[in-house]
């Protein structure tokens, strides 16, 4: 799969966010080794510690359909659903990559302009389970 076509799956990902309270919403779409994709959306709920957020549920579905080989997966964030800059995954959800992928995974950060990439060993350097 083309990086633009992953990107694209997170941007459509990116429009279904429920995000009541901070109006920031979130896509993420996580690429399988066999080519196979599941985006997330984050979720967010007024008692806060129950929000989910994209990548995380991108996971978590993955992972509930038996999947546990990956090799990228794109991000996307914005006010009201406008990308305004990169909108990296928070140290829970890169914890959560470092449980089931390499330190060489590769997370493409999306601008207004295309993206950026980074591995997962860039963004948890030192990681206990890298």
């Amino acid at each position: 799969m083309e990086h633009i076509d992953l990107i694209d799956e997170a941007k459509q990902a990116m429009a279904t966010a429920y995000a009541p309270y901070s109006g920031f919403q979130v896509g993420a779409a996580l690429l399988c080794a066999d080519g196979t994709v599941y985006t997330g959306c984050n979720m967010e709920n007024a008692a806060y510690s129950p929000t989910l957020c994209a990548e995380r549920t991108a996971f978590a579905k993955a992972v509930s359909e038996g999947r546990r080989d990956f090799t990228a997966m794109a991000v996307c964030g914005g006010k009201n659903g406008v990308i305004s800059g990169i909108c990296t995954p928070c140290g829970v959800c890169r914890q959560v990559m470092a449980e089931f992928c390499r330190e060489d995974f590769q997370i493409l950060l999306v601008t207004p302009e295309g993206y950026e990439k980074r591995t997962l060993g860039q963004l948890l350097p030192e990681s206990f389970l890298l």
